[in-house]
């Protein structure tokens, strides 16, 4: 039993009957996936996958709500009519979110046997800056504007549907070490920062290789894959 603002819901947990299927339709196919705040989905194959989860109207009936907000008292009539905008604004974003990962732990699963993700430990990227008064953290700012454009893009849940859909499917998920893997050439395999141009863009210092750097690590996070098995 949960509640979301006025609605409340009921989960039930059943056996629906289905088991693995001991090959997956595909045998052979590998896909390895990127997860970024730039696009929230990159494959090694160059599909990307993004979706935006609030319009511009929201964004800006939200930060209208939230200083509405601020103005009122505590338990009055008015704040919680307040409360119950804003959740109206954040449950049609989590439903896009949901909607989306689905959709494309789907596809991945469906379209391949072997996907290659990154293991990556959300929680901890996820973790405030702040630090205490003893020791404050730096670049809290920034840190802060991470958090929500890595929480804004689902990565955990993407991993979690992933993970449900490969046992309808017969998928294997493999959880590759995220090291280098966006700072790595995915031709000649040097490892430089400064081949990073930018959030979107990557050109190898040494052999001059330029595409998208998100689709650079997904193929970085295939060939570590690939690597494990």
């Amino acid at each position: 039993m949960s509640r979301d603002g006025q609605h409340w819901y009921v989960s039930f947990l059943v056996d629906d009957g289905h088991a693995t299927p001991g090959q997956h339709p595909a045998p052979n196919s590998a896909v390895g996936v990127d997860r970024g705040v730039a696009v929230a989905v990159a494959c090694s194959d160059g599909t990307m996958r993004d979706r935006q989860f609030r319009t511009p109207g929201e964004t800006r009936r939200h930060r209208v709500l939230q200083q509405k907000l601020a103005r009122q008292a505590r338990g009055s009539t008015n704040r919680k009519k307040t409360l119950v905008a804003l959740r109206q604004v954040k449950r049609r974003e989590r439903d896009r979110r949901h909607d989306f990962v689905s959709w494309t732990a789907n596809r991945l699963a469906t379209r391949h046997a072997l996907v290659a993700v990154e293991d990556l430990r959300t929680r901890n990227m996820t973790r405030s800056a702040k630090g205490t008064i003893d020791a404050p953290g730096s670049k809290v700012k920034q840190k802060a504007g991470l958090n929500r454009s890595v929480l804004d893009k689902g990565w955990h849940k993407l991993q979690l549907a992933l993970e449900n859909v490969a046992r309808y499917r017969g998928t294997r998920i493999v959880k590759v070490p995220a090291a280098y893997t966006s700072q790595r050439c995915s031709v000649c395999r040097r490892v430089d920062p400064e081949s990073r141009e930018s959030q979107a863009r990557f050109r190898c210092t040494a052999c001059g290789h330029a595409e998208n750097a998100d689709v650079n690590a997904a193929k970085n996070v295939l060939r570590g894959c690939r690597k494990i098995s």
